[in-house]
């Protein structure tokens, strides 16, 4: 794969509008993330924060709200100087987003913003809302002026957009073709997060930078493919929106199916967005559709004991906690290697990671009495708690005798030097830069959706299991 220097201008002035800015993402990920790229030069030298709420809160009481954030979340805000720097550049716009008067509201403020450094500067509009909200909140931007403000005098305006796109095939595209009617492509910046961390884009370096292990990246090789995102909380007070949408929508559809395709898709030829994002999407459309005949073999759905007493849950309710999927890339590439997708609530451990498991060799040079007649490499992206990559091989056990023991080599994040940005800084930063490669594309997510619909739709032919949580 071909690498590209490019150089970035990140110093045009840009104002950044959080939709629910009093919410729960932008008070654990987006107002840390905002802090911790001004600290780090990482922001636009004119920059704005505008946060659009129910509140009705001042401009003051906002930014007192974000310092006592900072302060919770252990980050360095004792410099009065970058305090001061940094919140006299956070405003409030109160507001119903259901209702166009309040982005009458929302365009006076920016506009005021734009007439104070003289020029229409960029825009940002980062939707941190429940996506029941995304369609009014298009149509609203659209029908105010907002989402083309600075058309033909230079700035330019992006959307940020959190999972989930859609609740299957058919919401999904209409929310598409909407969304698609007011912005361009290059405008849209669906989130997931998960792409953003720092393993997840280190899993294409590894892949094409190294000949090590990308001759033996197939069918030949590789035996299965085992990808895990294990939770041990429950759903932490989220009951009316989880219960609506499940471990499937919410995890399955956007988080698993895009270490997936990491994983799977073929060498791009060069580092640029169209074409990573197009590989995924070849990998997503390969994948073979699970038919109704397919469930009970392929699939399996579990709910933890005590989610039917979580708040805002119906005592009668079938939401699955858990998932289990045996998926397959129909390619030459990938051909009968199966993917095995799981993710659960109340599990063992926090885990998320990508276990590539090579194949045995069919005769080893082992004592006739070793039970493990041909032992097998194993290859694990660990991408949360600790992220890094481990490989196991197998050495001879010191001492007399041949016995074959396994060793790792592993690599932690945590060792570098150097501060690793978090998923949001990424998500961010990205945005302003224009880089759309760790965002996903209206082909993947409707490539995402074709696989994941018939499953759901066909739910209720695969017995729903109840498992004890390990929460605590």
């Amino acid at each position: 794969m071909q690498l590209t220097t490019t150089t970035i201008n990140i110093f045009a002035p840009t104002t950044i509008v959080i939709f629910g800015v009093t919410g729960d993402l932008a008070k654990k990920k987006l107002i840390p993330a905002l802090w911790n790229l001004y600290k780090n030069n990482h922001l636009p030298k004119n920059f704005a924060i505008v946060g659009f709420a129910r509140s009705e809160w001042s401009d003051e009481g906002l930014q007192d709200y974000m310092k006592g954030i900072l302060r919770e979340g252990g980050l360095h805000v004792d410099d009065e100087a970058d305090q001061i720097n940094f919140f006299k550049k956070v405003s409030l716009v109160n507001g119903d987003f259901t209702t166009l008067e309040a982005y009458t509201s929302l365009l006076a403020k920016v506009e005021a913003i734009d007439n104070a450094i003289g020029m229409c500067g960029d825009k940002i509009f980062h939707l941190a809302v429940p996506p029941s909200l995304y369609e009014v909140i298009f149509d609203h931007l659209h029908t105010s002026g907002l989402s083309d403000l600075c058309s033909g005098v230079g700035g330019w305006t992006r959307i940020l957009v959190e999972k989930p796109f859609g609740d299957n095939w058919d919401s999904a595209q209409k929310l598409d073709q909407k969304l698609g009617s007011l912005f361009k492509e290059e405008q849209i910046f669906r989130v997931d997060h998960y792409m953003s961390k720092e393993v997840m884009q280190n899993i294409l370096a590894f892949r094409f930078a190294n000949s090590l292990f990308e001759h033996m990246w197939d069918t030949r090789f590789i035996e299965a493919v085992n990808i895990r995102l294990w939770e041990k909380s429950g759903i932490n007070g989220r009951g009316a929106f989880y219960d609506k949408n499940g471990a499937l929508r919410d995890v399955g559809q956007n988080h698993v199916l895009q270490m997936l395709s990491f994983i799977a898709m073929e060498d791009p030829g060069i580092m640029e967005p169209k074409k990573i994002r197009a590989a995924r999407t070849k990998v997503l459309d390969a994948l073979r559709v699970i038919t109704p005949d397919d469930m009970i073999r392929r699939v399996r759905r579990g709910q933890y004991n005590g989610y039917l007493d979580e708040k805002d849950v119906p005592q009668d309710s079938k939401t699955e906690t858990f998932f289990k999927i045996e998926a397959f890339v129909d390619n030459e590439r990938w051909k009968d290697v199966p993917f095995t997708l799981e993710s659960g609530k109340g599990m063992l451990e926090n885990k998320t990671e990508i276990e590539i498991i090579f194949k045995g060799k069919t005769f080893c040079l082992l004592l006739p009495d070793q039970e493990v007649l041909c032992p097998q490499n194993k290859l694990i992206f660990n991408i949360q708690p600790h992220e890094g990559i481990s490989v196991t091989f197998w050495s001879k056990k010191p001492g007399f005798g041949t016995v074959l023991e396994p060793k790792t080599m592993s690599f932690e994040y945590g060792e570098a030097k150097g501060a690793i940005p978090d998923a949001y800084e990424r998500v961010i930063y990205d945005c302003i830069v224009g880089d759309q490669t760790l965002f996903t594309s209206t082909e993947e997510v409707l490539s995402s959706w074709k696989f994941i619909t018939p499953i759901l739709d066909n739910f209720d032919k695969v017995p729903l299991d109840k498992y004890t949580t390990n929460q605590g």
